[in-house]
């Protein structure tokens, strides 16, 4: 005979089951970040890992935050081959049991919640990302570059001969010039000059024979 103790024992030991049946992404073979972030017009990558045994298993990604209603975006054929459909891209690596979600230019309506999952009978197995996108970054710019030419012709030397230098009869006509200049400017100091010193002369010698006639006659 069953008792309600015995009952009561049995439903508490199917508890564990059924919670794995409800909640899977909650208790499953998944794993992977809770969150990752980007900027809009950037790419995002998430990686999910499996345990053991699930490597030939499908795999996806799906949008939106309850679990029985989110919209699967793109999935895996069980290879490791890529796969891609518009921005989002998916691919296995068996040998490192983690598969990778890329996200390309990211928009500000991408941000929500996400599950990576495997597909499997009965239930599949998930863990949920949440993704953020910020705000673009602002676009780095370069001053103009500048372009500098070069001359490829260079200045040859002049072959035409050169003048002859006349720098020294330059001087002597210079120095005639000026010595004729100041001769017509003092032409009468110089007749003059010319016209006192006979007459000096005179004067003095007509003084020394006056002084020895003088002299002369004192003697007598």
């Amino acid at each position: 005979m069953v008792t309600g103790t015995d009952r009561a024992g049995r439903t508490m030991w199917l508890l564990p089951p059924l919670l794995l049946l409800v909640v899977p992404g909650c208790f499953s073979s998944v794993s992977g970040p809770w969150s990752v972030s980007g900027s809009q017009g950037d790419s995002v990558t998430i990686r999910c890992h499996y345990s053991p045994g699930w490597e030939a298993y499908k795999k996806w990604w799906c949008r939106g935050g309850a679990w029985r209603s989110c919209r699967v975006l793109i999935e895996s054929s069980g290879s490791e081959r890529r796969a891609q459909r518009g921005r989002v891209a998916i691919q296995d690596d068996h040998s490192a049991r983690t598969f990778t979600v890329t996200m390309e230019e990211l928009r500000r309506s991408d941000e929500d919640a996400y599950w990576c999952g495997i597909q499997k009978f009965w239930t599949d197995l998930g863990h949920q990302v949440r993704v953020f996108v910020g705000p673009a970054k602002p676009a780095t710019t370069y001053p103009p570059a500048t372009e500098t030419t070069y001359s490829t012709t260079a200045a040859l030397p002049s072959l035409a001969p050169s003048p002859p230098v006349t720098q020294t009869s330059n001087s002597s006509m210079a120095l005639t010039s000026s010595l004729a200049r100041f001769m017509l400017c003092n032409v009468p100091l110089v007749l003059l000059t010319f016209m006192k010193v006979p007459l000096l002369g005179t004067l003095l010698l007509s003084l020394l024979w006056l002084s020895r006639c003088q002299g002369d006659s004192t003697g007598k």
